[in-house]
């Protein structure tokens, strides 16, 4: 840890939509638990029996779709970019996914996610998260991410 304090915040279902751009039924995560901003967002999504995508995926056996998994964590990842000095409402892309599943995540499952960034530079982040349910890893992800008004000025013309 360098000589600065490093800030600790955390964000409730609305404060959250500040700094992530999704919002229902996209928005994937509930609650930002704790976010030290430039290095890590950790927080939650409950899965509910209502679930929009439980209908279709699948009838007797519903569970989350890996997809939105994955887009949990970039979601979780972005927080804890975008809540840096002067990111606030940025949009973010996806470069590139590698992701892993390990098991279903049910209706009545809380699927908590930690996301850490391991490099930012000229608006490319590259991440890792980790999602669990009862302190059980359901899938993890390597992400890269980028913010685009901030790497198109580092593209050569």
């Amino acid at each position: 840890m360098n000589n600065k304090e490093e800030k600790i915040i955390s964000l409730n279902a609305i404060e959250l939509q500040e700094f992530q751009p999704n919002r229902y039924p996209f928005l994937m995560i509930d609650k930002v638990t704790e976010c030290v901003p430039g290095k890590y967002a950790n927080g939650y999504k409950n899965v509910t029996n209502n679930e929009w995508y439980f209908p279709k995926h699948f009838p007797g056996n519903p569970n989350m779709p890996g997809a939105l998994q994955l887009e949990a964590m970039a979601q979780m990842l972005t927080v804890a970019i975008t809540t840096q000095e002067g990111l606030k409402g940025s949009v973010t892309h996806a470069l590139k996914h590698v992701v892993r599943f390990k098991r279903e995540v049910v209706p009545g499952d809380k699927l908590k996610i930690r996301a850490t960034i391991k490099k930012w530079k000229r608006g490319i982040c590259e991440g890792e998260a980790i999602c669990t349910v009862n302190n059980e890893e359901v899938s993890n992800a390597k992400m890269i991410i980028t913010i685009p008004d901030i790497f198109k000025r580092y593209i050569p013309k």
